[in-house]
């Protein structure tokens, strides 16, 4: 049975639903006794005339252990702010409930009515956990993001988050050798390779994308996929996604769906200006490098649609799986394929239709 005493609340506080909702799982939580602090507060730091930057928001890591390190976190909104909250809780390996009170709800599991519910049955241990693939990614250098960008960039949706830190690679190194100690026979998954590069501590669920960051400068990048060039492109943004992501910005480009039981990473280039344009779909562990080449104009980072850095001609990237899965409290077994047909509204061909109405097998 799942230890519960904190939750951790990432609310979508610009949806009056949501905020009603919230309060719905503070009140079930305050009469048995658990702890609820919300997390992923913008500003909560800064004093109120702040003029909200990069800096004002904390990293998920920071955020984790300002919240009290939760037994479970649990998102009110839509799919972004689901997307938060499974970064927060990747960074302790704990689940992610996902309340829907947004527009499509891909990822989320319950709605509203729903909620006492489903609370009681993950502290029960009734509910069951989606482990889905998650991406992080080591660069030529620190991610950064310059100054005059944060204004522009911020569409609204309140500051941006920080540029990744680097990953303490010394408290890395101290678990593999404690866990080395516990089993000496155990494969050593935290490889830490001594492979080029800078570590960033940083998670995504969906993808992360290099975009070009002037309309009138194309993108030109270099694919590598475990060292090799695959091709050069000249392109609006290329998209590494996890299966997860398949069905995100992957999907609008014209990228496959993959299964989330599939480890693969996604490649898809988007507005390709040569005639090979098509994804590609790898391994998880066969690493994804993208190099910007030398004359290209520069090159903006986003990790689940977040800004996080800028990259200049000469600088690189590499997207491989994260340390931690994230896993997601469903209620039942996991019918991707319906929840697909339902939520993007699939329809069948209608000679398909006039020919034979199908049958449930």
């Amino acid at each position: 049975m799942p230890t519960c005493t904190r939750i951790g609340l990432v609310i979508h506080h610009g949806r009056p639903a949501a905020v009603a909702a919230a309060d719905r799982v503070r009140g079930w939580a305050a009469a048995r006794g658990i702890a609820v602090r919300e997390v992923d507060v913008w500003q909560d730091d800064q004093p109120d005339d702040a003029e909200p930057t990069a800096s004002t928001r904390r990293n998920s890591a920071e955020e984790a252990a300002a919240s009290g390190h939760p037994d479970l976190i649990v998102t009110v909104g839509g799919d972004g702010t689901f997307l938060r909250g499974a970064r927060i809780a990747a960074q302790d390996g704990v689940p992610v409930l996902g309340v829907n009170v947004g527009r499509v709800g891909f990822l989320t599991e319950v709605e509203p009515d729903d909620i006492e519910s489903a609370l009681a049955a993950f502290v029960a241990g009734h509910a069951q956990l989606d482990e889905r693939l998650m991406l992080t990614m080591r660069a030529s250098r620190p991610l950064d993001i310059p100054a005059g960008l944060q204004s522009v960039l911020r569409y609204g949706r309140g500051p941006l988050l920080p540029p990744p830190p680097q990953r303490d690679t010394h408290a890395a190194d101290t678990r593999v050798a404690e866990s080395r100690a516990a089993d000496p026979g155990a494969a050593d998954s935290h490889n830490p390779d001594g492979r080029a590069g800078v570590e960033l501590d940083v998670t995504a669920v969906n993808d992360i994308v290099l975009e070009k960051l002037a309309r009138d400068r194309q993108a030109s990048l270099g694919v590598y996929v475990e060292g090799t060039l695959f091709a050069s492109y000249s392109a609006d943004a290329l998209i590494v996604a996890s299966p997860t992501g398949s069905t995100a910005y992957n999907f609008a480009a014209g990228g496959p769906i993959v299964s989330p039981r599939v480890r693969a990473l996604v490649f898809t280039p988007v507005a390709a200006h040569m005639v090979f344009n098509r994804s590609l779909v790898v391994a998880a562990e066969e690493e994804i490098t993208v190099r910007v080449l030398d004359r290209s104009g520069q090159v903006a980072v986003s990790i689940d649609g977040q800004l996080r850095g800028v990259l200049d001609p000469g600088d690189w990237v590499s997207v491989l799986p994260a340390r931690q899965p994230a896993h997601l409290v469903r209620l039942g077994p996991s019918d991707f394929y319906a929840r697909l047909r339902s939520r993007f509204g699939l329809a069948d061909a209608p000679a398909a239709v006039a020919d034979s109405a199908p049958h449930p097998l």
